[in-house]
């Protein structure tokens, strides 16, 4: 195959590691539509990581029939300017998988190739990582312990750094200062040093994507954003002091807006992100404007890491009615960022 393939040179389409996620749900014919689709594979060279009976099931269900090489490890630690290569791990009997149920087995299938497309990003042999989506639960079958992917990576490469989950659409980022804790200890939880770290995560991985001037608004806690102290002093005592001093930093920054309509705000006045305070307080307008097309991005970490905000859909496995749109956006992302990172690296070299 030519450095040619399907219209782009082979410096232009990073390699990105695609890891099968849990093979009960959609996983399978999501990762066998993206293997096949035209637009993913005109941005970015796949490797991706399962079982290929797992994969040629959902294929089936897919009706999809994807041009691609299943190889050896040393085989895809290789340069190649194949538009898509698969690592077989047998790792999966297909008889073992029924649809719809989490399973032990659907785990730690998930975990062992997140882990293998984990490894070839630590050493340099791909640009990123994608993967189709976990179920939670199935994942703590395998993973006694298990909280969330960005704990999972940082064990896996041995990270020690500040990464967080940023919800990502087309017009808009929605990142936080909280996550998964209970709402009864955000207050507590949030102060001026946590925002202003999580502005400055924020705003380099605006740029990693490709956005030269990041322009964010920053949520209050309280209704109102608080009303003068009203409702609340987090914004008084916390918030506004952090955003004034991220404005002193150089970074396009405003707010403390209030919760319900900073996302309104956002979209009207052109904000690329949304900087909220606890996870609900984001997801829920997130999921609103584009549950389908959501993508997480797992920022701050050594490379990129992309997927669909959506989750496994055992309701409708193996009936092909997955769509695609919130995976491809996850690949293009992660392919766009790629890019954006190399071009830096080289520019500073």
């Amino acid at each position: 195959m030519n450095d040619h393939v399907l219209g782009k040179e082979t410096a232009d389409r990073p390699v990105i590691a695609l890891a099968m996620g849990d093979p009960c749900g959609i996983s399978p014919e999501l990762t066998a539509r993206i293997a096949s689709d035209p637009v993913v594979l005109e941005h970015a060279r796949l490797i991706v990581i399962g079982d290929r009976r797992v994969f040629d099931q959902g294929a089936e269900v897919a009706r999809v029939r994807p041009a691609m090489r299943t190889v050896s490890l040393a085989e895809a630690e290789a340069p190649s300017s194949e538009a898509v290569r698969f690592i077989d791990l047998k790792n999966l009997d297909p008889s073992q998988v029924e649809r719809g149920v989490a399973s032990l087995e659907g785990g730690e299938f998930a975990s062992a190739n997140f882990r293998q497309a984990l490894d070839l990003a630590h050493r340099g042999l791909v640009d990123a990582v994608c993967f189709t989506p976990f179920n939670k639960k199935a994942m703590r079958y395998a993973n006694p312990g298990y909280d969330d992917e960005i704990r999972f990576v940082a064990e896996a490469i041995g990270f020690s750094g500040r990464a967080r989950e940023f919800n990502i659409l087309e017009k808009v980022w929605n990142a936080r200062v909280t996550s998964h804790i209970p709402l009864a200890e955000v207050s507590a939880a949030i102060d001026i040093p946590l925002i202003l770290d999580e502005l400055a995560l924020t705003h380099a991985c605006l740029i990693d994507a490709g956005h030269a001037t990041p322009r964010i608004a920053v949520a209050g806690l309280n209704p109102h954003a608080g009303d003068g102290g009203s409702f609340g002093m987090e914004e008084i005592d916390v918030i506004e002091p952090a955003v004034l001093e991220a404005k002193a930093r150089g970074w396009d920054v405003e707010g403390p807006f209030p919760a319900d309509t900073v996302f309104l705000r956002a979209l009207k006045e052109g904000y690329h992100a949304v900087l909220t305070m606890y996870h609900d307080q984001g997801q829920i307008a997130m999921k609103m404007l584009g549950f389908d097309s959501g993508v997480t991005m797992l920022g701050g970490l050594p490379f990129p890491i992309c997927t669909p905000a959506h989750g496994t859909a055992y309701d409708i496995a193996g009936q092909g009615r997955a769509d695609i749109g919130a995976s491809r956006e996850a690949l293009l992302l992660a392919a766009r960022m790629a890019r954006q990172i190399a071009q830096r690296r080289t520019a500073t070299a």
